[in-house]
């Protein structure tokens, strides 16, 4: 049987679901999970081959309607070319949050767009099926999509219709990934992001925009089973360096612990995983940082 393969790009606002799902469309974690908006600040791929068909996912940053910095302006680009050239494009909604102006005027602009649409409606354990119907009458009615399924991604609740809807556009071709593979990112990467997610989750509101980590070194020791992490925490002011570390070091602690017990779990090794704090001010408006952190769209 001639092989097959597929690109889809997940589009979508901030915290509708798009990591999520495709954590569990690959079934890998590539991607963080938080509540914060700017969880996803870059193009992450996601890679399943089934039998003979590869699907490539493609999960783009959230939508920001109003970008107030530069980064926020990369990120918006990124999703702009994310939808172009793409075999299925899936525009991912949270159910239990009205359709906004803005959303809409997204959506529209799909009309131009010569790929397919599938809209999935996320969430749907959280509202009542009869409220459901008006959601997706009110969301089709904005656009001719190429199906529309209700899902629950944190109970993974139509995330297999999601993979079969989408494998109606695969199209002959050769697989562009090793079938085994499930991600484009490189270890330090993911490594990186591992960190920056514990961050996010245990950060007051005001600071997690503001930071960005780096792994400065990564390697596997000789004579033991043990992977050695040396990870750098930018963040923009010397007040925001102070509330990471914590009193006496307890949130630094902390981050740093969680952060090695998911990466032992993912690297399935043990890590000794050292951080450091620098403070770069404003460097979100800053290209030359923006660039060295690989958060700008340059190819």
């Amino acid at each position: 049987m001639a092989s097959k393969n597929v690109f889809v790009t997940i589009v979508g606002r901030a915290n509708v679901g798009k990591s999520s799902l495709l954590n569990a469309i690959i079934g890998e974690k590539i991607a963080m999970v938080t509540d914060k908006p700017q969880t996803t600040r870059t193009k992450i791929t996601g890679v399943l081959t089934k039998e003979e068909t590869q699907f490539v996912f493609i999960d783009t940053p959230g939508v920001q309607f109003r970008t107030k910095d530069k980064l926020g302006e990369h990120m918006n680009r990124q999703v702009k070319e994310s939808v172009t050239d793409i075999d299925v494009i899936v525009f991912v909604m949270d159910v239990t949050r009205k359709i906004n102006d803005s959303e809409k005027k997204f959506i529209e602009g799909f009309k131009s767009s010569k790929s397919p649409v599938i809209l999935v409606l996320n969430k749907i354990d959280l509202v009542e099926k009869e409220k459901l119907m008006p959601i997706i009458s009110e969301a089709s009615a904005l656009l001719d999509f190429a199906a529309v399924i209700p899902v629950s991604v944190v109970k993974n609740d139509g995330v297999d219709i999601v993979v079969s809807e989408v494998e109606k556009f695969a199209v002959e071709g050769p697989h562009f990934f090793p079938d085994d593979k499930f991600t484009d990112q490189n270890e330090r990467v993911l490594a990186a992001e591992i960190i920056r997610e514990k961050l996010l989750i245990l950060l007051k509101e005001e600071i997690p925009h503001g930071i960005a980590v780096t792994v400065e070194k990564m390697d596997e020791r000789t004579d033991k089973d043990l992977l050695d992490i040396d990870a750098v925490i930018y963040c923009e002011r010397d007040s925001h360096k102070g509330i990471i570390i914590g009193k006496k070091g307890a949130m630094l602690k902390k981050i740093g612990m969680l952060a090695r017990q998911e990466l032992e779990e993912f690297f399935r090794i043990k890590v000794n995983l050292q951080c450091w704090i620098k403070v770069k001010e404003d460097w979100r408006n800053r290209e030359g940082l923006i660039h060295n952190f690989g958060l700008d769209f340059r190819k």
